[in-house]
């Protein structure tokens, strides 16, 4: 059976995934092509490096079950299912299996490899898109990056403004606002990994997902008819988005879709921003300036003068990252860095430009008002 493979490679980290399905290697690669550099590669020239590899096999999910539940095993929540894990301690092994996603792992961290068993396509492609990510920031982690809750979007000179906040605070709004305007492309939309450079400045990568937007920023955006029309055409938005948004959108209804005081967003692939929108995607740059965000529907955009700074909570950790434990052992260290690299990056992003702004409903506006004020140090 004929395998394929595609090497992700990013600042001096790599992981290929393999699998004989095609469609789990070219998930991967339409995932992180865009801000990781992704290339097809010869299957047999994978012999080093860290690997996930990746099968569509009902007997082989069925095996590696059995041998964890036959096991002494824990029970642990991963990626919003419930995961039961077996450890071998004297095999440097762990096996795990997610009865309700059907899907099961067999995990060697001191190889730098990790198998992946399931019965639906979609769904071992998602998963080992999902783990070639958690194998590519272990790496970056362990070579000094540290991971930033932010948004961000990088100009022409590679001059990169970062939006940070808690939740609902406008990330996104902004990195998408100042996107969508021209002059800039969208690094990221939730999060970035962050590491000193010799310049004395600190450097940016992208840390690929899909994007939440809510259906009210869509439409502010002027990009609902464009999406309906997608949709209308048979293609579709990433799998993880609730089917009541995907049918609101196919309407017309941008009325936001609330459950458990949650907003229900649309779920956007990353070639998505180039391909449907014609927001461009960086894959790389350096900070430049510092935005804090506050959304207020009748607010005209304007400087604030309360004082923002940045925190220990801007940062991700280990236990903030608690969708997705290190429960593999793929990182080896904290889930979002070691502790003097976020300080030594808070140190170097304090000195520069902060911006405390109110941003209204309006995203022209919003995009004409940041540009301005951005442009100037970004």
């Amino acid at each position: 059976m004929t395998a394929h493979a595609v090497r992700l490679e990013t600042a001096g980290a790599s992981v290929t995934v393999v699998s004989s399905e095609r469609t789990v290697t070219d998930w991967s690669a339409r995932y992180f092509g865009p801000w990781w550099k992704a290339a097809e590669v010869p299957s047999e020239s994978v012999c080093a490096g860290a690997v996930v590899t990746a099968a569509v096999d009902t007997s082989q999910y069925d095996d590696v079950a059995f041998a964890v539940t036959q096991a002494p095993h824990t029970s642990t929540e991963y990626a919003r299912a419930q995961l039961l894990l077996a450890r071998d301690v004297s095999a440097g092994t762990v096996r795990a299996v997610s009865p309700k996603q059907a899907l099961a792992y067999r995990s060697e961290p001191g190889a730098g490899r990790l198998d992946v068993f399931g019965c639906h396509t979609e769904d071992v492609a998602t998963a080992t898109a999902r783990l070639a990510r958690e194998m590519m920031r272990g790496q970056l982690l362990r070579d000094g990056w540290a991971v930033l809750h932010a948004s961000a979007v990088v100009d022409d000179d590679g001059r990169t403004v970062l939006t940070l906040g808690n939740k609902g605070a406008g990330k996104t709004t902004t990195a998408l606002a100042l996107a969508a305007s021209g002059g800039y492309g969208l690094l990221a939309n939730d999060r970035v990994f962050v590491r000193p450079n010799d310049r004395g400045g600190v450097d940016v990568l992208p840390w690929p997902s899909a994007a939440a937007l809510g259906l009210g920023l869509l439409r502010a955006l002027g990009w609902i008819a464009e999406v309906r029309e997608r949709l209308a055409a048979g293609e579709s938005l990433h799998p993880t988005q609730d089917g009541r948004v995907t049918e609101a959108i196919r309407e017309g209804d941008c009325t936001p879709i609330w459950e458990g005081g949650k907003e229900l967003k649309a779920q956007v692939f990353p070639d998505q921003f180039p391909e449907w929108f014609g927001v461009p995607l960086a894959t790389e740059g350096e900070a430049a300036a510092l935005v804090f965000p506050r959304i207020d529907r009748e607010a005209v955009p304007a400087v604030e003068e309360r004082e923002r700074s940045l925190s220990d909570r801007d940062f991700m950790s280990g236990a903030t990252e608690d969708r997705y434990p290190d429960v593999f052992g793929l990182l080896g260290m904290d889930g979002g860095g070691a502790v003097g690299a976020r300080r030594e990056v808070a140190r170097l992003l304090a000195e520069l430009p902060h911006h405390s702004v109110v941003l209204g409903h309006d995203l022209a506006e919003n995009a004409h008002f940041l540009s301005g004020l951005t442009k100037g140090c970004a």
